[in-house]
């Protein structure tokens, strides 16, 4: 689960909807990026970073040696 997504979103006060009509996608889209159940594209996760005023590597880096 992204919950670096999700805790940005709330910061900002931002529903999943929100979101995705900001971004021009669906909110099935955000929800399934948050569950890790789809791999945006670099445009789509760029598009996140800027209105979560974020890095692509706050949001979306993950280190192998801590996925094990």
């Amino acid at each position: 689960m992204n919950y670096i997504i999700k805790s940005k979103r709330a910061i900002l006060n931002l529903s999943q909807a929100e979101l995705a009509k900001i971004i021009g996608v669906s909110r099935q889209t955000i929800l399934l990026i948050e569950q890790e159940k789809y791999n945006p594209s670099i445009k789509l996760c760029l598009s996140i970073c800027y209105v979560l005023n974020s890095t692509l590597d706050e949001l979306f880096w993950k280190d192998p040696e801590n996925e094990r």
